[in-house]
């Protein structure tokens, strides 16, 4: 019903990206055993800290430049064959120092991956570095300060994201002064293990254009209010959502009541093979479990990219392939 719609995704974390079968293939590669975490070729885990710990075990497999090189193509290629024109992949610079490479490296395959699907698809991609929120606001400041290196053309947002029941926002505040001094999107997890106060927290420290997640603001008429009057854009990822019960089911998920409350909201896959999913997924689960009309789906994908965190002159270029 939704593949001949074009689509465009912000909220998606790389190493969550990675389709079974390729970490199936890199575990063969450096012979290491995936059996903790993937049983008959799908992804396990039980709740949100076991799923982190599967997260963290997949990203293990990549280990050179080449080899996330070969993760950013094979997503990309992927999503554009189901119509994206746009994605935003979340990139954790701690994750090119734990697998040794260095966080340039880590970047620099990334952004060869990339550039490889666009030759062949199309398909523009940006990388949004992100803090993890439970090692702490000091390594969260030094993904800040690596952000506003601007290592790569291709690095133009900041985020935080991680554990959201650890810490306050606040204490992550400079880390976003960093990243905004820089000319950097600003985006936060918010509002998704956490409630509705973690999204206004976020909107009161850290101003950010989009909230990733931030679907508990539904607890908050005056919150959700607040979101729609100032603009901010959703990242939201339904089939995430229900995967990690923030919610039961699709049908009690706020998807449709802040999309009728104003608020810009957008679809996105977050970690797809880990829940099952994918963004095309999104776009169908919107339209058959969720009541939403075709021209709704394409003005999400309208309003993806009109926030997204690119140049003028590429954001007029994707609106005129819409």
């Amino acid at each position: 019903m939704t593949a001949h719609i074009k689509k465009a995704e912000l909220h998606c974390h790389v190493e969550g990206a990675t389709p079974p079968a390729l970490a199936l293939a890199q575990a063969r590669k450096y012979g290491a055993d995936t059996s903790a975490f993937i049983r008959d070729g799908i992804y396990v885990w039980q709740d949100f800290t076991s799923f982190v710990r599967s997260y963290d075990a997949t990203a293990m497999l990549f280990r050179t430049a080449e080899d996330y090189a070969l993760l950013a193509e094979t997503y990309l290629t992927e999503i554009a064959a189901a119509g994206a024109i746009y994605s935003e992949l979340i990139v954790s610079p701690d994750q090119g120092d734990a697998a040794g490479i260095g966080a340039d490296a880590y970047i620099a395959g990334l952004a060869a991956g990339a550039e490889r699907a666009r030759e062949k698809t199309g398909i523009e991609c940006r990388f949004i570095i992100v803090g993890i929120r439970h090692f702490g606001p000091e390594r969260v400041e030094k993904a800040a300060l690596y952000a506003a290196r601007r290592a790569h053309p291709l690095v133009t947002g900041f985020n935080l994201a991680g554990e959201e029941r650890m810490g306050r926002v606040a204490d992550f505040a400079r880390a976003f002064d960093i990243a905004r001094d820089a000319g950097l999107g600003i985006t936060i997890h918010a509002g998704e293990l956490s409630g509705a106060f973690s999204v206004r927290d976020a909107l009161d420290h850290v101003r950010p254009q989009r909230i990733s997640h931030g679907v508990r603001a539904i607890e908050d008429a005056d919150l959700v209010r607040r979101l729609a009057g100032e603009g901010v854009v959703l990242e939201v990822c339904p089939g995430s959502n229900v995967a990690l019960s923030v919610f039961p089911d699709f049908s009690a998920h706020p998807l449709r009541a802040l999309h009728e409350a104003g608020v810009r909201v957008t679809l996105n896959s977050d970690d797809p093979p880990f829940f099952h999913t994918s963004l095309s997924r999104e776009y169908e689960v919107a339209a058959s479990l969720m009541g939403f009309e075709e021209a709704d789906l394409a003005a999400m994908t309208r309003t993806a990219i009109e926030a997204a965190f690119v140049d003028d002159a590429t954001r007029k270029a994707l609106l005129d392939r819409l």
